[in-house]
């Protein structure tokens, strides 16, 4: 189960440590793609299948469905880990996140999510109404 923060930084060839706690989970490939929210996401390979046979079945018709799956799709690249457990972060997805060198890996169940350090402090600080959103989640079945 992929849980919990890690603060890390970016190595000078724009690689990062991928939390031991997450590498069995991980695998040695994954993929990486934009996220929401100014993020990074990370998903397993069997994960990343999942979320492909979703998305396969949304209507070519729809406008959003279109322009969600080409966010998703067009910034995707699938990753090796390397012996030292460090995956380069591509360029343009660095780009996307604001990431210079703090970042914090988080564990979200199905994927993990790579925030720039600042982004994620950002969002904590955003005074978000998880009381509000916890109501919320009572119709959903949570």
């Amino acid at each position: 189960m992929l849980i919990g923060e890690y603060q890390h930084a970016l190595d000078v060839k724009n690689r990062m440590i991928v939390p031991s706690k997450l590498r069995e989970d991980l695998g040695n490939k994954f993929v990486i793609t934009k996220g929401l929210d100014g993020c990074l996401y990370v998903y397993p390979l069997n994960e990343w299948k999942k979320m492909e046979e979703k998305l396969k079945t949304l209507p070519l018709t729809n406008k959003d469905a279109r322009a969600f799956v080409r966010f998703f799709f067009a910034g995707a690249c699938e990753v090796d880990m390397d012996k030292q457990g460090r995956v380069l972060i591509p360029q343009n997805l660095k780009e996307y996140a604001i990431i210079e060198k703090d970042i914090v890996s988080i564990g979200v169940l199905t994927r993990v999510e790579i925030w720039s350090k600042e982004k994620w402090m950002e969002y904590n600080d955003s005074n978000v109404d998880y009381e509000s959103i916890a109501e919320k989640m009572s119709e959903l079945g949570i």
